[in-house]
């Protein structure tokens, strides 16, 4: 049973910009929760974390200053806001929630079945 929704991924010019949104059950408000991507033929990558209340939000050196998390407690939502995409940055993206901040995937529990990102040169 899917517990995670994403949605907003679609196609964008190199340079453009996408807000994906992560809607989550609400006893998930405590869980830390995560974006990660996969590319074809690519093993699956952690893209963004947030904590619970927010004050830890860990990215790899790729997303650093283009993507950032956040989330609205009061609509069981996480986002992502992707700026400056480029050819490197498409793949399925998918959210997930898990007990603690991590950037490996299994530490997360929870997933959805993902969002696709195509960027365009």
């Amino acid at each position: 049973q899917v517990q995670l929704v994403e949605s907003g991924g679609g196609l964008v010019q190199t340079g453009g910009s996408l807000r994906l949104a992560c809607v989550y059950p609400g006893r998930f408000r405590t869980y830390a929760t995560a974006w990660f991507r996969q590319a074809p033929g690519k093993d699956r990558e952690f893209v963004a974390a947030i904590s619970w209340s927010g004050d830890r939000t860990p990215y790899p050196d790729f997303v650093q200053g283009r993507f950032t998390i956040s989330r609205e407690y009061a609509e069981n939502t996480m986002y992502l806001q992707m700026n400056d995409l480029n050819p490197e940055d498409p793949g399925v993206y998918s959210c997930a929630a898990g007990l603690t901040v991590a950037t490996l995937s299994p530490s997360y529990s929870r997933w959805g079945q993902g969002t696709q990102v195509t960027v365009a040169s």
